[in-house]
């Protein structure tokens, strides 16, 4: 007889933690995409500055948005994980359950059960797991994983991925 599959563990919300999740399921964009705002919100703001009769704080804040957009697109990796690190969640303990039925996070800001019958996608990535439900992804490492618990997830996702 076989025990139904149990892991349990815990981890930290640090640095190493949100830069790895940010490397992992940032979905890549065409260039155009990321930098279009910026370059429109500049572009903008230039013509207002140099041709317009607009009051100029307003036609110089237009373009120093149109930088700013562009510097948050351009460093927008450092940019997300220093706001989770200013967020009340950094530096947070939390736990993580694998059983048959269900991922259970929780911590003291948080606690989401995942049942399986739920979960629309488990996908794998370099370093851990994307787990779509509800169409949110979540993020799991394989730093805080077993070799077992890597294992369930696996057959998890091939079942996901098949049916």
């Amino acid at each position: 007889m076989t025990n139904p599959f149990s892991y349990q563990t815990t981890f930290i919300l640090d640095k190493s933690h949100f830069s790895e999740c940010f490397d992992e399921s940032a979905q890549e964009q065409p260039f155009m995409r990321l930098y279009g705002k910026g370059a429109f919100l500049l572009a903008a703001g230039a013509g207002l500055v140099l041709f317009s009769e607009l009051n100029p704080y307003a036609a110089w804040f237009i373009f120093s948005l149109g930088i700013l957009e562009l510097l948050s697109t351009k460093y927008r990796k450092a940019w997300w994980v220093a706001r989770q690190m200013l967020s009340k969640v950094a530096k947070a303990e939390v736990n993580l359950e694998i059983t048959e039925k269900s991922i259970h996070i929780w911590s003291f800001y948080n606690d989401i059960e995942m049942f399986f019958s739920d979960i629309e996608l488990i996908t794998p990535t370099h370093n851990g797991w994307l787990v779509s439900h509800n169409s949110i992804r979540h993020y799991l490492t394989n730093r805080c994983l077993s070799e077992s618990a890597q294992a369930f997830l696996k057959a998890k996702s091939e079942t996901k991925s098949s049916g």
